[in-house]
């Protein structure tokens, strides 16, 4: 690709590439940020980075950096009646009030204020959340409904439970867009996302748009070090997960998917007559499962 660091990069042990890790930290208290690290190799031209030194920002940081985070869970449940009572379960499991606490957490962890929060479950099923946050605590807290308006950063999340009746697989879908400007990143909130559901396959897109100017009138179009969202995920989670990259540094665009390398079948069998599973019967649901992880990781028909 011309013009453009192309790295594709895996967690498999066989080939997986380790980059050098780098540092950035915010400075709150003055528009400064300082960027200091290492070295991060590929093949081409290394990614430039402001290393030791600190930069004083021509008032706010213009940069928006978004998030796009989607898990699917994954179950087997033979009957129609097991189907439902799954699809019940779950959407009640991750409800709008559930999904408020999982923002309202992000929040916080993104050093974030919440300025205005909007709820709606669906009949029969799903719940969407938009929020409205600032990286200014002291932005005042708007008293109408202004979610229409999203002049600041902002939060949404929307669930998508599925069935298909013919073989017996659920499907439940969350999809989670952060989008902040300023100092504040979503990519510290990941490693509490993942957590925060049962994940067998997590797709994450990253991407910063814009550019700030410093006191000099040089323009940045990135303030933090990043060659995979893997940098930002713990080893502990990604342990539990196969995970792929395509990232295109030059264009500040990142993608990562992830899936679950071991399926512990106690955990996928929802409903009564799952309990008696065994021998060829259970080899073929696992058989079913794993293909179906596999072509959601893929997002293709195997």
């Amino acid at each position: 690709m011309t013009g453009s660091h192309l790295i594709s990069r895996s967690t498999d042990l066989r080939w997986r590439e380790r980059l050098e890790a780098n540092v950035f930290t915010c400075m709150h208290a003055s528009p400064i940020f300082t960027s200091i690290g290492t070295n991060a190799f590929w093949r081409g031209p290394l990614l430039r980075h402001v290393k030791g030194q600190k930069i004083r920002l021509e008032g706010f940081n213009n940069l928006t950096k978004s998030l796009s985070f989607n898990i699917y869970d994954i179950c087997y449940a033979r009957s129609h009646e097991s189907q439902i009572e799954y699809l019940e379960y779950i959407d009640e499991a991750y409800n709008s009030r559930r999904l408020r606490d999982i923002i309202e957490e992000v929040t916080q962890i993104i050093d974030a204020k919440l300025l205005h929060m909007s709820t709606q479950d669906y009949d029969p099923r799903g719940a969407s959340v938009t929020a409205m946050v600032s990286e200014d605590h002291s932005s005042p807290v708007p008293e109408a409904n202004v979610t229409g308006h999203l002049d600041k950063s902002h939060i949404t999340a929307h669930t998508y439970p599925e069935h298909d009746p013919a073989t017996g697989l659920a499907t439940f879908r969350v999809d989670i867009d952060v989008s902040t400007c300023g100092m504040i990143s979503p990519l510290h909130a990941l490693h509490h996302l993942i957590r925060s559901f049962d994940s067998d396959v997590v797709v994450i897109d990253y991407r910063v748009r814009g550019f700030t100017r410093d006191s000099s009138g040089r323009k940045h179009y990135i303030d933090h070090d990043i060659t995979s969202i893997q940098d930002y995920i713990s080893e502990e989670v990604l342990r539990d997960y196969r995970a792929y990259d395509i990232n295109i540094v030059s264009e500040k665009l990142f993608h990562t998917k992830m899936r679950k390398k071991l399926l512990a079948m106690d955990d996928y069998l929802f409903g009564p007559e799952a309990e008696g599973l065994k021998g060829r019967k259970l080899n073929e649901v696992r058989r079913l499962l794993e293909t179906e992880i596999q072509e959601i990781f893929e997002s293709q028909n195997l």
